[in-house]
C-alpha cells in the first residue's frame, strides 16, 4: 500500500475512547482491498455525514442504511459484507466491553492480548490490526 494516513490526517484524536473508535473505524475501511481514497471517504460518509461516530450510533443502523451510506462514498465492492461486519463489530463492542476501545484494552493482559482480541471481531484481520495498532499502539500500551 501506497501511504500511510494517520488518524491526525482525518482530524481523529486518539487520546480518548471515541476518537480510537473513529480510528477504529478507519482502520477497518483502510484494512480492506479497496482504494484508500475510496476508503477514507467511507469513513467520512460514516462518521462526519451521518454522525455515526460511536458502537451505539452505528450499531443502531439498518443493513439497509449501511449500504446506502457506503455506497454514497463508492464503497460498492464489498459493501453487502462491509455493511454486515461494521453492525457486527459495533454490538460485539458493546455487549463485550461496554462500547469502548478502553474496556477492551482493560480486559487484555498485554498487547498480543489486545491484538488478538481485535482480530476477533467479523472482518478485522491482521493489515486492520497493524493499521490501527500503528498509532493507538502507543497510547494504549
Amino acid at each position: 500500500m501506497s501511504k500511510h494516513i494517520t488518524a491526525q490526517a482525518l482530524g481523529i484524536d486518539i487520546r480518548d475512547d471515541n476518537g480510537l473508535f473513529k480510528w477504529l473505524l478507519a482502520s477497518f475501511m483502510m484494512g480492506k482491498r479497496i482504494q484508500a481514497d475510496i476508503a477514507v471517504e467511507a469513513y467520512r460518509v460514516l462518521v462526519e455525514k451521518h454522525g455515526r461516530d460511536t458502537p451505539r450510533k452505528l450499531g443502531n443502523c439498518t443493513h439497509r442504511d449501511l449500504v446506502a451510506m457506503l455506497g454514497e462514498a463508492h464503497y460498492v465492492r464489498y459493501d453487502e459484507s462491509t455493511a454486515t461486519r461494521l453492525s457486527a463489530l459495533a454490538k460485539k463492542l458493546q455487549t463485550e466491553y461496554g462500547g469502548t476501545i478502553g474496556e477492551m484494552r482493560a480486559a487484555s493482559t498485554d498487547r498480543h492480548d489486545f491484538e488478538r482480541k481485535l482480530e476477533a471481531f467479523e472482518g478485522v484481520g491482521p493489515k486492520t490490526v497493524e493499521i490501527f495498532m500503528r498509532e493507538a499502539g502507543g497510547v494504549l500500551f
